[in-house]
């Protein structure tokens, strides 16, 4: 990548950046109006926020990538892996609409949570269509393996419904679904890079760069929340370039912390919440005695050592501990 197009997509990202907050200005005026509002948890004094931001960011990263095309075919007569961009396009879109329907109907009518996972595997449909990914994967002790029909029937559709539905897991805190979104499509950019795959790169910075423009009025105090719309769009997209680049491990690593939180929602039958408590001045204090999620874990860390527990700090806390993971697919 020269100079030249280096400053090309530069210019690329800040235009989403700026759509990506013309957009989420416009949507809390909209969806306020509209009574798309729904309560801030963890504020004292009573607050309610515009929500399913993520709406916002699913346009502003659509924009962005129609745009690489336009770049890629009229300025860089670049045809190839066309097809791999728009089944991109497609499955997030997909996980998109699906994210829409949790948020508008899943509190009134009541999605089964059976039925989230069987609904992600649709997202799986298009990178199967374009057979994505390498069938051969390398295992420690066995070396490498084809998988054949496992890989795209089996291991694609296993993979996207963990991306979507884990990374909707660990959420609830102001900035919290889009900053871990940030740090994880950051770092499997710069591994496609160094891989030599820089448009996967490309593709993970458009969304980068949509949700660092959401963040402006999404972290605390929030000024509207993401939803699930977010959630499964992020989550999704996230696992659908991890199987474009062949960095399934990197995704592995980096995903430990939403394992853990599975695991730790698994305990409480997954029907306690990540909230914690608020008091007068504001601070959080454990809602439960034992611990049904990292952010409570978080919460009661930051207490147990005597730290003003703030909804920000909780927030910074498993950022840092995302970062560490980050630091292990270097370190690895």
């Amino acid at each position: 990548m020269n100079v030249s197009n280096s400053a090309l997509f530069v210019m690329l990202f800040l235009f989403i950046a700026i759509i990506s907050i013309i957009f989420t200005s416009f949507w809390i005026r909209i969806a306020r109006k509209a009574g798309l509002i729904a309560k801030d948890i963890h504020k004292f004094k009573e607050k309610f926020v515009p929500e399913i931001g993520g709406i916002t960011i699913l346009l502003s990263f659509i924009i962005g990538v129609m745009s690489y095309i336009a770049i890629r075919v009229f300025i860089l007569n670049a045809n190839t892996n066309v097809s791999f961009i728009f089944a991109t396009l497609t499955a997030i879109l997909l996980a998109g609409f699906i994210g829409v329907i949790d948020d508008i109907l899943g509190w009134k009518i009541g999605l089964k949570q059976w039925q989230k996972p069987l609904l992600t595997l649709l997202v799986a449909a298009p990178i199967i269509a374009v057979n994505a990914g390498t069938r051969i994967m390398s295992f420690p002790l066995i070396g490498n393996i084809d998988l054949g029909l496992i890989y795209p029937l089996i291991i694609i559709p296993c993979f996207i419904m963990v991306g979507a539905n884990g990374f909707n897991m660990l959420a609830g805190y102001n900035g919290l679904e889009a900053g871990q979104g940030v740090i994880l499509l950051s770092t499997l950019a710069y591994f496609s890079y160094i891989n030599g795959t820089s448009w996967i790169t490309v593709i993970a910075l458009c969304m980068v760069f949509s949700l660092l423009g959401f963040l402006v009025f999404n972290r605390c105090p929030a000024k509207v929340f993401p939803g699930d719309t977010l959630t499964y769009s992020v989550g999704a997209l996230f696992a659908v370039l991890a199987i474009l680049a062949n960095l399934e491990k990197i995704f592995l690593i980096l995903f430990i912390p939403y394992i853990i939180e599975f695991f730790l929602k698994l305990r409480g039958r997954f029907k306690k919440e990540s909230f914690a408590r608020v008091q007068e001045d504001g601070t959080l204090i454990p809602r439960y005695k034992k611990i049904y999620g990292l952010e409570n874990l978080m919460v009661l860390i930051l207490n147990k050592l005597k730290i003003k527990t703030t909804e920000r700090r909780v927030v910074h806390s498993i950022y840092l501990i995302q970062l560490i993971f980050v630091a292990l697919t270097f370190i690895i």
